[in-house]
């Protein structure tokens, strides 16, 4: 599917409402810039409506902070988050990443993938609103295993 894309910017947004199209820009303006080969938008930085609540959402926060930190260890760089779907990447870098997950991790195989061949990263604040649409159909104890086990397989293969 990957190679039907042909703009020179791909942008991922989720589909439940949650991140606000008009930050569309603010991901693209650094790639087209030249500064940055994939810009992540980071809730960390702009807040977001549903970084706290109950049990479910600390033990996402707590794991997507442990991938971020395994991330920025083994790369050298100071993300501030590397699981939010909210993203633009160059196309053709895209193209090269041989990418093949097909649910969330997809997010840290990119990251990884795009530091490991060399590409550049930067990430702009956005505020991730509220699910708009549906309700998460990720249950955390059914993937933890799949985050964990694509972690290392990124990390060091």
């Amino acid at each position: 599917m990957i190679n039907f894309v042909n703009t020179e910017i791909t942008v991922f947004i989720d589909a439940d409402g949650s991140h606000d199209p008009e930050d569309i820009p603010k991901l693209t303006y650094p790639r087209l810039k030249g500064e940055a080969d994939l810009v992540v938008a980071s809730r960390l930085m702009g807040g977001s409506s549903e970084l706290h609540g109950g049990f479910d959402e600390f033990f996402r926060l707590t794991g997507s902070s442990f991938i971020t930190a395994m991330i920025n260890w083994r790369f050298k760089v100071k993300l501030s988050e590397s699981q939010n779907g909210f993203r633009a990447i160059k196309t053709d870098v895209m193209k090269q990443l041989g990418l093949v997950e097909n649910i969330t991790t997809i997010e840290q195989e990119v990251t990884m993938k795009t530091l490991k061949k060399g590409f550049r990263i930067v990430e702009v604040p956005s505020h991730e609103h509220t699910r708009k649409l549906g309700y998460s159909k990720i249950s955390v104890k059914k993937v933890a295993f799949r985050y964990v086990y694509t972690l290392f397989k990124y990390l060091f293969f």
